[in-house]
Formats: structure tokens, C-alpha cells, sequence
């Protein structure tokens, strides 16, 4: 049950019981949805086997890892490292386009854009990446499953979008945590 006192967050009480364990949760969503968490993993041994071989990321948690890199602006996702960071090639062609890509999904999350794929032309406008090196990256990316290429039917005409996939994520975290 949630509900909203006029002198406070809102407050989120929850309650579960499992066999003779009964516990109670009440405080800010993000909180209680992790105690929640933590109490039904240490109690439930199928839920953390299964979270073992698990793979897929909240949109918390992808805010708190790429924070200092992506920001969401009125305008879209914006990839905002230090500029000389990308100048000198820290981040390659294929990790910037990534990057936009997975500021698309967060934004799309968090409801501030309507698609969470983008066409090359947005990929590029906000990127700077030369159109052809984007086309060859994104290719390369789909192949390997790291981006989804799919077909956005809108009024009459067609374009061709891209999304980041979960693995393509995990890929991004991997590289990611090697580089900052």
C-alpha cells in the first residue's frame, strides 16, 4: 500500500509473510524494494539461484553506474563526459554509440522520450560520429547481438532504428568498468 502525507516522500509499507517468517517494510520505495529484495534472497534459495543466471538491469541501476556519463536533457540523451575524454579517443566510435544508445533506453524508461531506439541521423546529430562509421559500428553491434536493428512505422513512412540489447549492456559495463 502506498500512500502520500503532505509532510513527507511518499511511503511505501509492505508486509509478507513466508511459512512462519513474518516481516514489514515501510519507508521510501527504493528502500523498501530493497530490503524486500535482500529478505526474499536470504529466504527464498530458488530466487537466488535464479537470480545467479539472471541478467537485466533497472533503470536505477543504470542511472547510478553511468551517471557521470549520460545525462538525459530536454533536448534527449546527451553523452557528457570530458570532452577531451572522446577527443583522445578514450571512448571508441562503437562505445559512444553505445553509450547513446543505452541513454535512449533510460530516458524511454523514465518516460522523457517516446522510443527507446534511435535512427542513425539522431545517432549522429548528437554524437558527431561520421555517419559512415556509425552505419559500420552498428553493424558490427547488431551482428553480435549487442543492438537490435528493427523497422518504426510512423504515419507513412518507415525508418530504421536502433536499440541496445541487455547483453549489449553487459558488454558496455565490462568495457565501461575497465576504462573509469
Amino acid at each position: 500500500m502506498v500512500y502520500d502525507d503532505q509532510n513527507k516522500n511518499n511511503v511505501v509499507n509492505i508486509s509478507i509473510q513466508y511459512n512462519d517468517i513474518k516481516v514489514q517494510f515501510s519507508g521510501e520505495p527504493e528502500n523498501v524494494l530493497l530490503s524486500t529484495i535482500s529478505f526474499l534472497t536470504k529466504n527464498i534459495p530458488e530466487i537466488r539461484l535464479a537470480q545467479k543466471i539472471s541478467l537485466n538491469y533497472s533503470v536505477s541501476e543504470l542511472i547510478e553506474m553511468y551517471s557521470s556519463i549520460i545525462k538525459i536533457t530536454p533536448e534527449g540523451p546527451k553523452i557528457l563526459p570530458n570532452l577531451g575524454e572522446i577527443h583522445n579517443k578514450k571512448f571508441s566510435d562503437k562505445e559512444i554509440v553505445m553509450l547513446f544508445l543505452l541513454g535512449s533506453k533510460i530516458a524511454f524508461e523514465l518516460g522523457k522520450i517516446s522510443e527507446k531506439s534511435s535512427p542513425v541521423s539522431e545517432i549522429q546529430s548528437t554524437t558527431n560520429l561520421n555517419p559512415k562509421s556509425i552505419s559500420s559500428r552498428l553493424s558490427e553491434l547488431v551482428k553480435i547481438g549487442y543492438v537490435v536493428k528493427s523497422v518504426n512505422k510512423e504515419n507513412q513512412a518507415e525508418s530504421v532504428v536502433y536499440g541496445i540489447t541487455t547483453i549489449g549492456i553487459k558488454w558496455l559495463n565490462d568495457i565501461m568498468e575497465k576504462k573509469l
